[in-house]
């Protein structure tokens, strides 16, 4: 499906709000994460309230065995780190390799590379912190391109403006509705003679069929898209849980466990449900880096289901 193109006023307000970002982009660390970031949390939380009563609502729906205390401390932790990720990801505007580097590390390095070099392999990760910098894996390992799947937002701007963003050396945006196809048509060759990494954010909310497997996740009844175990099966890839560790503002380390190696005999939903177990434990380990602002469990299991 060919994508929108922007009428020229459009244009003229994305090179607008580039250009912005790109400014801000290079304004100095303590004035971008202590000064805007503190006003950012106060107009989120205590102004515009934003989406509080689903955050409220899931928080307590995951975590009943927290006291409300406790729940009031992971809240104001997300909203701290949802202002923190406005932050970053504008931050993307004017990266350098050597900046990009410095914000997002990866533990065992050498040993993951040894394992993917020369192979395409599917990267897993979830809306866990900046994910934005999982973009920048192209970086230390320049034979692959990273393609990072995405569903196209309702705004056309900000969308254009967020492939800007993400369309980093080594890196590029495809459309989740795009993502077999492409996959498929670049496989032999990849893209610039390079292997492809295909990145998908598998924690949204995905539209419910009458055949959605239903995963226990977060103490509710859950269903996930399944479109990296389709695609990791058919085509024999390898499948990779992608864990973020976030060190201080601004800096995350990633690293990498494998789910899947491409050949093994698996059942139904097994890889999805790897998936899954990996990113509940990473979230109860460090709540309010999950985007609790999700409306993700609008669907409901039918009764009838066993």
């Amino acid at each position: 499906m060919k994508r929108a193109e922007l009428t020229f006023m459009q244009r003229i307000g994305l090179e607008m709000l580039w250009g912005l970002a790109r400014l801000f982009a290079v304004m100095p660390y303590w004035f971008k994460y202590y000064v805007v970031e503190n006003f950012v949390f106060f107009l989120l939380y205590y102004c515009l309230r934003y989406r509080m009563r689903v955050v409220k609502t899931n928080l307590r729906n995951s975590f009943p065995e927290k006291s409300e205390a406790e729940l009031l401390v992971i809240r104001r932790r997300f909203y701290r780190t949802l202002s923190e990720i406005l932050i970053d990801t504008v931050n993307m505007a004017h990266m350098s390799r050597e900046k990009a580097c410095s914000v997002i590390g990866v533990e065992e390095l050498e040993k993951h590379v040894e394992a993917v070099h020369g192979r395409d392999w599917i990267a897993m990760t979830a809306h866990f912190g900046c994910w934005e910098y999982c973009s920048y894996w192209g970086l230390y390992e320049p034979s692959q391109m990273l393609v990072a799947v995405y569903h196209p937002l309702r705004s056309v701007i900000v969308e254009h403006l967020y492939r800007r963003l993400r369309n980093y050396e080594n890196s590029m945006t495809v459309a989740m509705r795009d993502c077999l196809r492409f996959y498929l048509r670049n496989r032999e060759k990849g893209v610039g003679g390079k292997n492809l990494v295909m990145g998908l954010i598998a924690d949204q909310n995905p539209p419910w069929r009458p055949d959605s497997h239903w995963f226990r996740f977060l103490n509710q009844d859950t269903i996930f898209f399944d479109g990296g175990e389709k695609l990791a099966l058919r085509c024999h890839l390898p499948v990779y849980f992608v864990k973020m560790e976030r060190l201080q503002r601004g800096r995350y380390r990633m690293s990498f466990e494998r789910i899947y190696d491409g050949e093994e005999e698996v059942a139904p939903n097994e890889i999805t449900g790897r998936y899954v177990s990996r990113l509940e434990e990473m979230i109860r380990e460090r709540p309010e880096l999950w985007m609790w602002s999700h409306r993700r469990w609008k669907h409901k299991r039918p009764d009838a289901e066993c």
